[in-house]
């Protein structure tokens, strides 16, 4: 039986394949097509020479959803909402996203004013009628939308949290005349309050829509002429998967689904190589994803965004900026380095790839500065050419007065205090101090980078799991079915009884049972776990406060609510607190493939070292040898300067830093 993982980057197409009889993995990475990523998963499947009848389960984190998004190329959408709101999509918050930049621009909503009508109807914050759907009217808006050729249609009614009746009469209405459409109402998408946030949410799904289920559509089809006949699941923000026909209708759930894959593959090495505490630093080819992962757990948001466009699904709390191994370097204003956010991703790429790229990039700065090497194509596929690497950086040093080998050290330098910047927003920013973690560096170029992230912190531990450069598609395979739900409620502890707590936490049970029934789940391979969003009365948010499926009483709840609140904010406050929004999370247990054991026999660390290379560190070349990390034995330390290499990634252990091999395959780096 063979299960097989495939995550899709701006850069690479990663695949997992995991033999369950063997207990073998093989991991392939292979340029991603994004014209088409379904092409790019083909073409690696045939480069696994696997017979994709042999499949029994594949696995897949999409940036479709995402990139539509990004590039605004999605659906001709329209939005139905209640009489008198029709510009809550345009004036949004009223806020100002870019704080200093006196000519920033407005934000751009995502589907124009013309495009959003008005309904008559209305109803109160409990979910009472005002004023009663006005059916005619909604037929008559249809009528136009058809006329227009609308592929997508979003319906946002007030407070339709507290009763969807509204929005699912006009959802029927506007089917039956539109029957090519997706509609989508804000009801199904996010059950909950703040109306700009919903609305935003739902409009994005259904914008993400039919771009979304022509991709999986595509997909399939080339899947299933290969002879497929595996079931196809997608990856989801919260760090579950659900099969590919629900994600059709609900593409939002996948806005964030790669970084996520990372994420649950670190917590599941973390616990068995006795790392609980772990920052994750994924850096790809495009970007870079960090993650604090606190007891094996990480943490929960529902405040993401996509471009500038909130996105209230919950989601695994990540944190992504621009820097990624084509993040390019330039001279901007004023004659500063910078490095990224623009990137020569998959097409031209870097320099060093030979396919066109004159702007020099982190890829090509470690190519000169010898860390990675030459002599193997990447990804099996890329060859690297260090001369144009060199002329690349070599330009860019000359116009700030600087030698190659000082730019491309300046280049690395500034890539490492990003990504150190990005682990404080996660940590220090919130009183959590780094260096009681250790550090989990993934993707194709954060093993490179992980020790200098590491210093930048105070940071003494690296540990670089197995398959780094292919992590998060075998993230893909050890993730669970999952699917949140929310139901808004806004009462007073004070007022409240737990009586009333257990009514709405069953209710929300009793919705997560049916779910996990309908995809084929057993009761023994279920689990739920349930929060409650919570603040001091006058507060404009609240913190999630786990509790008990039957939690014993309120004074509990008040309790719980309070200790967070001190580990967030330092002190507590006297004063009403206020129960906002009812979560469950409910979970489909999978079976998880299991880690590669590491063999003894025929490892020794000569057998380990090939050659030595030229590698520059504080501005001087030392030789340094090249160990292959798949002949190294467990528990022999290696003392840097040393450069691990394999399949995908490299890992660099620069002057006073060791490595070593745990049982479980883990590369461990540790600071002298």
């Amino acid at each position: 039986m063979l299960w097989l993982g495939v995550d899709v980057g701006g850069t690479f197409t990663d695949l997992v394949l995991f033999d369950r009889a063997a207990g073998t993995l093989e991991v392939l990475k292979t340029p991603s097509t994004p014209h088409n990523q379904a092409d790019g998963i083909v073409a690696g499947i045939a480069k696994l020479a696997v017979e994709a009848s042999r499949l029994a389960r594949m696995a897949h984190g999409s940036t479709v959803a995402t990139n539509t998004a990004l590039e605004r190329n999605g659906a001709r959408l329209a939005v139905l909402v209640t009489a008198g709101h029709r510009d809550v999509l345009v004036v949004g918050r009223g806020n100002r996203t870019v704080m200093y930049d006196i000519k920033a621009r407005e934000l751009q909503p995502l589907v124009p004013r013309s495009c959003c009508h008005e309904v008559d109807e209305r109803l109160r914050h409990d979910g009472t009628v005002v004023r009663p759907l006005d059916e005619n009217a909604v037929e008559e808006i249809a009528e136009r939308l058809a006329a227009q050729d609308v592929e997508a249609v979003a319906i946002c009614f007030l407070h339709s949290y507290a009763n969807p009746a509204h929005e699912r009469r006009c959802a029927e209405l506007v089917a039956k005349r539109l029957p090519g459409a997706t509609v989508t109402t804000s009801a199904q998408v996010l059950p909950e309050f703040r109306e700009y946030e919903r609305f935003s949410t739902t409009a994005l799904n259904a914008y993400v829509a039919p771009r979304m289920r022509r991709y999986l559509g595509n997909l399939r089809e080339k899947l299933s002429a290969a002879g497929m006949p595996a079931p196809l699941s997608i990856m989801t923000s919260n760090g579950g998967s659900l099969p590919a026909d629900r994600i059709e209708a609900m593409p939002v759930l996948s806005m964030l689904s790669g970084p996520a894959a990372g994420v649950i593959a670190a917590a599941h090495v973390g616990r068995a190589s006795r790392h609980p505490d772990l920052i994750t630093c994924d850096m790809g080819g495009t970007s870079s994803d960090v993650c604090l992962v606190r007891g094996g757990e990480y943490a929960m948001t529902t405040d993401g965004r996509v471009g500038a466009f909130p996105i209230r699904i919950r989601q695994i709390d990540i944190n992504s900026i621009g820097i990624g191994g084509g993040s390019i370097a330039a001279c901007g204003s004023g004659g500063f380095l910078t490095v990224g956010p623009r990137s020569a991703g998959a097409v031209p790429g870097p320099c060093c790839y030979g396919r066109g790229g004159v702007e020099p990039t982190i890829t090509d700065a470690n190519v000169v500065l010898g860390r990675l090497g030459t002599d193997r194509a990447l990804g099996g596929e890329i060859g690297l050419d260090r001369g144009l690497a060199q002329d690349a950086i070599a330009r860019l040093a000359a116009d700030v007065g600087l030698s190659a080998v000082a730019m491309a050290e300046g280049i690395v330098r500034i890539a490492a205090v990003a990504l150190a910047g990005a682990i404080k927003e996660v940590s220090v920013m919130r009183g959590i101090d780094p260096r009681d973690f250790a550090l989990l560096p993934f993707g194709g170029a954060g093993p490179m980078h992980a020790a200098a992230v590491a210093e930048e912190l105070g940071m003494r531990t690296v540990v670089v799991p197995p398959l780094p450069g292919n992590f998060s598609a075998l993230g893909l395979l050890i993730a669970d079915v999952r699917r949140d739900f929310v139901r808004t409620k806004v009462s007073a502890t004070g007022s409240t009884t737990i009586a009333d707590v257990h009514v709405v936490l069953r209710e929300l049970v009793r919705a997560g049972e049916a779910e996990l029934e309908s995809t084929g789940f057993s009761p023994d391979r279920r689990r739920f776990a349930a929060s409650l969003d919570m603040r001091y009365a006058g507060q404009s948010f609240e913190l999630a406060v786990p509790v008990a499926l039957e939690v014993a009483g309120i004074a509990d709840i008040e309790q719980a609510f309070a200790r967070i609140y001190v580990a967030r904010y330092g002190a507590a406050k006297a004063g009403a607190t206020e129960i906002v929004s009812y979560r469950l999370a409910a979970w489909g247990l999978t079976d998880k493939p299991q880690l590669p054991t590491i063999e003894r026999a025929g490892r020794t660390l000569e057998a380990a070292r090939s050659v030595e290379r030229a590698v520059v560190f504080g501005g001087g070349a030392l030789d340094v040898p090249i160990i292959a990390r798949d002949r190294l034995p467990p528990d022999v330390v290696v003392n840097g300067p040393a450069l691990i290499e394999e399949a995908g990634s490299t890992s660099v252990v620069p002057p006073g830093w060791s490595a070593a091999l745990d049982a479980i395959g883990c590369l461990v780096l540790r600071r002298s």
